[in-house]
């Protein structure tokens, strides 16, 4: 009895249906009928799968590393893989015949593997735990070279490196070595900012006493300054005075001369005056006295004369018997007092 069975794929899904041992159709989404006895299919999934993966490792210093991530990877040549894995299905094509579908994973999981723990294997823990972009660069250049994932059709897309961590222990001892380096470190920098806020401020220090002496100097030059034009301004006083006493000395010797000459010249002139009036004198003793009454008298005004005769007249009283004197003329004379 025949056993007739339909079987329709999606399209993430290959399939390859042979009949006695003879390919008749194969390609993506692909229905159709069958018959259980004779027929086989064979269903690949060409979709992006996704791969994760956590590694136990070993450094080069002999430490345990775990390294996860993840590999995305796709059947790029489905019919290789059909090829060289089993991925048929039972005749009523509800599962898988063999576990090669399931563990396809796990042969793309041991080829990250290998080209991992080659790296890992060359360094040391220190190095090993900083090394995830390097390795997620490796896996994307080296995938294409292996010839084991080429020879089953698969194309790995990406890979992605989530954690390199050391076991407990040992996270434990770098963590206490870590923060012991923290700490020198805050205390190195404590110290170099101590060690710099002491140099601050020593420069600050020497800033003001840069500055001090600078004013220091500057004052003292100043001061300096101010003796040196109080010197100059004495020495010009005294100058000034020595030419004032000078000129003084000076003029004082010039009115010393003149005075000298002044009284010289008086002297001279007294000289001359009382020679003059010797001379006058000896004229004078030599001319008879009448001559000197008659110059005297021809100069009088008439109440002179009057009085003249009037001591004429008391010289010679005793000679004079009487004498008799006019009231016009003491009139006259009181009259011209009077006016006088």
């Amino acid at each position: 009895m025949l056993s007739i069975r339909y079987y329709k794929a999606d399209s993430s899904t290959y399939v390859v249906m042979s009949v006695n041992g003879r390919v008749r159709r194969k390609g993506k989404g692909l229905s159709f009928f069958y018959n259980t006895a004779t027929t086989s299919i064979a269903a690949i999934p060409i979709n992006v799968q996704e791969a994760p993966f956590i590694l136990n490792l070993q450094t080069a210093d002999f430490q345990n590393v775990t390294v996860q991530g993840e590999v995305t990877f796709q059947v790029s040549d489905a019919q290789r893989t059909a090829e060289m894995l089993n991925f048929n299905l039972r005749p009523d094509g509800s599962a898988y015949v063999s576990e090669d579908p399931l563990k396809l994973n796990d042969r793309v999981v041991r080829t990250v593997q290998a080209l991992v723990q080659s790296t890992i294997q060359a360094n040391g823990l220190r190095e090993a735990l900083g090394l995830s972009q390097s390795l997620v660069t490796l896996i994307k250049n080296q995938w294409s070279l292996e010839p084991a994932l080429e020879r089953l059709g698969i194309t790995v897309l990406d890979a992605t490196i989530t954690a390199i961590a050391p076991t407990p222990e040992t996270a434990r001892a770098l963590e206490a070595q870590t923060r012991e380096e923290i700490l020198k470190q805050a205390d190195d920098a404590i110290y170099d900012r101590r060690k710099s806020a002491v140099e601050q401020e020593r420069t600050i220090r020497e800033a003001e006493l840069q500055t001090e002496l600078f004013v220091q100097q500057k004052e003292q030059e100043i001061e300096e300054s101010r003796i040196d034009n109080e010197r100059t301004i004495l020495r010009k006083q005294a100058e000034t005075e020595q030419e004032r006493l000078d000129t003084q000395i000076e003029a004082e010797s010039h009115r010393h001369e003149l005075v000298r000459l002044s009284v010289e010249n008086r002297r001279l002139e007294a000289d001359a005056d009382a020679y003059a009036i010797t001379a006058r004198t000896k004229a004078c003793k030599e001319l008879p006295a009448d001559y000197w009454k008659a110059m005297a008298l021809t100069k009088m005004a008439p109440e002179q004369l009057v009085a003249m005769s009037l001591d004429t007249l008391a010289e010679n009283a005793e000679k004079i018997g009487e004498l008799n004197f006019t009231p016009e003329l003491f009139g006259q004379l009181v009259r011209k007092v009077q006016r006088s």
